[in-house]
C-alpha cells in the first residue's frame, strides 16, 4: 500500500526553503505598496500593505512547523523576516504618513524622522521580546497605526501625540501581545488580529468611506490589539 504525506529529508528541505520564498515575497508586495504610495493611491498602496501583513503573519507559524532553521539554515529567516517588516510596517507607512498631508508641515517631517529612527532602534533591539514571546513595547506596527489615521483623519495634533507616544512606548516595559505566539488569550487575540485584517482590507477597498462599518471593526480591532498586552501586565503582573 503507497504511504502517503510522507516527508523525507529532500521534502522537508523543499519546504522549509518555500517558508523563505514565502517570507521573502514581502519585499515584492513592499515594492507594489510604494509604487502605488507614489502615486499616491492610497487604496492600492494599503491592499498591498494587508497582504504582506497576511503573509507576515503565516510565514512564522509555518517556519516552525517545518523547522527552517534545521532545514534550510542557508537563510537567516529572522533577518529576513525584520528587512520585511520594516519596509512593510515602517518604511512605506511613514513615507504615506508624510506625503498625504495628514500631517502638514513640520508635523509630517517630526513623524517620519521619529517613526523612522526609533523603529531601526527597536528592530534591533536584543530585549524586543519577553518570556511568553509578547513584544516588549510597542512593536513597531506604524502600517496599523498609519492606515487608521487615513480611515478616521483624526485633528493632525492627534495623529501627532499618537506617533509620538507610541514612538516612546517602543521602549518602554510595556507589553504588546503576538497574536499568534502569545498563548494567553489568543483565542481571542488571533481572531482580533484576522479581524483587523479583514477590516483594513474592506476599508482600503472601498477608499476609506465613512460610512462603512470596516471604521468601527479597526477601531474595535486595533483597541483590543494595542492594549490587550497591558491589560494582562496588568492582572497577571510584570512576569505574569
Amino acid at each position: 500500500m503507497m504511504k502517503t504525506g510522507y516527508d523525507g529529508p529532500m521534502n522537508l528541505r523543499a519546504k522549509a526553503l518555500s517558508v523563505h520564498f514565502l517570507t521573502a515575497s514581502g519585499a515584492v508586495f513592499a515594492m507594489l505598496a510604494m509604487l502605488a504610495a507614489v502615486d499616491q493611491k492610497w487604496d492600492l498602496m494599503f491592499l498591498w500593505l494587508v497582504v504582506a501583513f497576511f503573509v507576515d503573519g503565516i510565514d512564522g507559524p509555518l517556519a516552525r512547523k517545518y523547522a527552517v532553521t534545521r532545514n534550510a539554515p542557508v537563510f537567516d529567516g529572522v533577518l529576513l523576516d525584520l528587512i520585511i517588516d520594516y519596509l512593510t510596517y515602517v518604511f512605506v507607512p511613514a513615507y504615506a504618513l508624510f506625503k498625504s498631508g495628514l500631517l502638514p508641515g513640520w508635523t509630517g517631517w517630526t513623524a517620519i524622522i521619529v517613526i523612522t529612527f526609533a523603529s531601526a532602534l527597536y528592530f534591533a533591539d536584543t530585549r524586543m521580546k519577553t518570556k511568553d514571546y509578547s513584544f516588549s513595547g510597542f512593536p513597531g506596527c506604524w502600517n496599523m497605526l498609519v492606515l487608521v489615521i487615513f480611515a478616521l483623519e483624526p485633528n493632525f495634533w492627534v495623529s501627532l501625540l499618537l506617533v509620538s507616544s507610541l514612538a516612546m512606548a517602543m521602549f518602554a516595559p510595556l507589553k504588546f501581545v503576538h497574536p499568534v505566539r502569545t498563548k494567553r488569550w489568543r483565542n481571542v487575540t488571533l481572531p482580533m488580529a484576522l479581524g483587523w485584517t479583514f477590516f483594513a482590507g474592506w476599508a482600503a477597498w472601498v477608499d476609506f468611506h465613512p460610512e462603512t462599518l470596516a471604521h468601527w471593526g479597526l477601531i474595535i480591532t486595533s483597541v483590543y490589539l494595542l492594549f490587550a498586552g497591558i491589560a494582562q501586565q496588568i492582572i497577571y503582573g510584570k512576569d505574569g
